[in-house]
């Protein structure tokens, strides 16, 4: 499946029920006064966002917290061509909280949202992560006067379901909506959030850094050669590579380009597609990353 506005993982981590009982343990006894209950802070800015937060990786145990974060961090690499995220926060929605509509810009390429919400058994209402639709950001191009405009039209709910992992395009208008129910933080929206950052391409294989380099060099030159590329957005390749050195399989990851500028990724591809490396041992698996920004 190809990335474009929002990518789905369900049962993303092995460690979330873990995160999850840890969390729960520190609320067990409401009158108690342990130094470790006092780390959240209250968010507030008027009009704008509410949520209780704190970096998710100084609240957990380490050991745990990390098994947790380095998987992360190495789907980012396999299957958006991110190196890297940002230090990620936990954010709780108790009764009140939201996100009202905005975009996260400059702070990475895809915004990720892991819920540890216990979904199925909430009782509270609201918390559904909102993204604007495409055909909003674009709306008259399609406009119809017949068609109906009322909010399942204008807005995708992803709901923060136990486990999920949801990755989007963060320059897309997005919320959290409202949520109203329990000041309890048992009862409320948990979840782990942040950015993946620094795209580069990852090598898993014999390939060496600076073979790929001058192959993406050349891609460069090629790119900036052709007439009208006013390309923004990203997208990301994965390649095969064998062992005598041709690209064997050459698959789309994510493309969060403008419908108009797909020309510029089918025309990518056939240039990858054509590369030679060396001969090695073994074959090679390359993901690429491409980044089209405009100023």
């Amino acid at each position: 499946m190809v990335a474009r506005r929002a990518l789905i993982v369900d049962r993303f981590a092995p460690e979330a029920k873990a995160l999850r009982r840890h969390f729960e343990g520190r609320f067990d006894d409401p009158r108690g006064t342990r130094g470790d209950r006092f780390v959240w802070d209250l968010w507030n800015v008027p009009g704008q966002y509410t949520a209780l937060r704190t970096p998710a990786y100084l609240y957990f145990p380490k050991k745990l917290y990390d098994a947790f974060h380095q998987r992360l961090v190495w789907w980012g690499r396999r299957t958006l061509g991110c190196h890297d995220v940002s230090p990620p926060w936990m954010s709780c929605y108790v009764n009140g909280c939201e996100q009202r509509l905005h975009g996260d810009l400059p702070h990475g390429h895809w915004a990720f949202v892991f819920s540890l919400t216990p979904w199925e058994r909430r009782t509270f209402r609201g918390g559904e992560t909102l993204l604007l639709r495409d055909d909003v950001l674009d709306f008259w191009s399609g406009f119809q006067s017949v068609r109906e405009q009322e909010e399942p039209e204008l807005l995708e709910a992803i709901e923060p379901r136990f486990n999920r992992l949801t990755v989007f395009d963060p320059r897309i208008p997005h919320a959290v909506r409202r949520v109203d129910g329990s000041m309890d933080p048992r009862e409320g929206r948990l979840v782990i959030h942040g950015w993946f950052v620094q795209p580069r391409p990852f090598i898993e294989g014999p390939v060496t850094v600076s073979e790929l380099t001058e192959r993406v060099d050349e891609l460069s030159a090629a790119i900036g050669a052709w007439d009208g590329v006013d390309a923004a957005g990203f997208c990301s390749f994965r390649l095969e590579v064998t062992a005598a050195g041709s690209v064997r399989r050459l698959a789309l990851l994510s493309n969060t380009l403008r419908p108009r500028d797909q020309r510029l990724v089918t025309s990518i591809a056939r240039l990858v597609r054509a590369w030679r490396f060396k001969r090695r041992s073994r074959p090679s698996r390359i993901t690429l990353p491409l980044v089209f920004d405009r100023a």
